[in-house]
């Protein structure tokens, strides 16, 4: 198959030293094409080589990805509006997913409580069945939950968009390598990172600009007030997206994320209908059919009934900080907590009870056990 010349040139544009998303859109506007400026900068900087650039558009094909440009009528219209859009996605599975109305991001920590998972997991599959389309970045904590919400919905085979922080190629965080391939079968993988390129702190960043920026409102639901969600919903706001917030306790660090989103002006969410209410008013398209068979080996028991929760990695040490960060202010059930830690119910009364005598951890009725918010 010949390769496509101006997807060449854009190629090498984009990933030349020193031109990002807006230097890249000036340099177009200025000659008129890729390759005309492409024949400018050629002479003062280190451009990669067309070889390069055919073997990546080889090895896409190969891995079943397309690059998508910002011409392309399949590429997410929302994006455009942003001053920083990416010029190419790279994308695997279904395309018709990049345009579908409406569409929330969902985002919140990495560390995330029990209860906190449940309910991303919740809202997202509530959501989807509600034809809402979840985008998220596959990220430990809430985006994996919310992620694997969607997919449970509509019998199995719930569509999301998961977009990425390293290569369309490469899995990450790797205990995620299921859910990435699910997401490919239902839903769809993008990235505007080139193949191979690995995790490095300053792509998530990035990665979250496409998150919001395709979608007509972010949920944020745990987050500290530190917390790179707080980013996304900044960024949102100022492009004209719909913020929603859950409320959490006081006392909780990952509720102060939330709570100042709220005191700001987001919209109060305890429900999937609160958002349903509020995209109401929004043009919608319906959600495309899965042609794929669905692979259950993620939901063989219902989300909050798993021997194993698939959202949370095990702990490898007995280490009470981590077991602390499967806590919330609301109370999780202590059985619940032995199953989604994988640790064994003696060394989780054992580190329970060192808490409780360290007053990080209160008892509550029903088998419950919550953070008394003391450090």
């Amino acid at each position: 198959m010949r390769a496509n010349p101006s997807l060449i040139a854009r190629l090498r544009l984009i990933n030349t030293e020193g031109i990002g998303p807006v230097g890249y859109k000036k340099l177009v506007l200025r000659f008129g094409s890729a390759e005309a400026a492409l024949n400018d900068v050629i002479h003062k900087k280190n451009v990669p080589s067309e070889e390069w650039a055919k073997d990546e558009i080889s090895r896409s094909v190969a891995a079943g990805v397309e690059i998508v440009a910002d011409d392309d009528r399949r590429y997410p219209q929302a994006l455009l509006a942003l001053k920083d859009a990416p010029p190419l996605l790279y994308a695997k599975g279904n395309i018709e997913l990049f345009n579908h109305r409406p569409m929330l991001a969902v985002v919140g920590t990495r560390n995330a409580s029990i209860a906190g998972r449940r309910f991303a997991s919740r809202m997202a599959f509530e959501l989807t069945e509600n034809n809402v389309l979840i985008v998220s970045g596959m990220a430990r904590g809430i985006d994996s939950a919310a992620h694997k919400g969607a997919l449970y919905a509509r019998g199995q085979r719930g569509p999301t968009v998961a977009v990425l922080g390293t290569g369309i190629d490469l899995v990450y965080p790797p205990e995620n390598e299921n859910l990435y391939r699910q997401i490919a079968e239902q839903g769809l993988l993008v990235s505007e990172y080139p193949l191979g390129t690995a995790a490095q702190s300053g792509n998530f960043p990035r990665r979250n600009r496409i998150v919001a920026g395709m979608a007509n409102g972010v949920l944020v639901t745990e987050a500290t007030q530190k917390s790179g969600s707080l980013i996304t919903a900044r960024f949102a706001a100022d492009n004209g997206r719909t913020v929603f917030a859950v409320p959490g306790a006081p006392g909780d660090a990952r509720s102060e994320g939330p709570n100042f989103l709220l005191r700001h002006g987001a919209l109060w969410t305890e429900k999937a209908g609160d958002i349903t209410t509020a995209f109401s008013a929004l043009p919608s398209s319906p959600l495309p059919r899965s042609t794929e068979r669905q692979s259950a080996d993620l939901f063989t028991m219902p989300l909050d009934n798993l021997q194993k929760s698939v959202d949370i990695p095990p702990i490898k040490s007995r280490d009470k900080n981590t077991l602390l960060t499967y806590l919330s202010a609301e109370g999780v059930d202590a059985d619940e907590l032995i199953r989604s830690s994988g640790l064994d119910a003696p060394t989780v009364a054992l580190l329970l009870i060192e808490l409780e005598i360290e007053e990080k951890i209160i008892r509550l009725p029903g088998n419950k056990i919550a953070l008394t918010g003391k450090k």
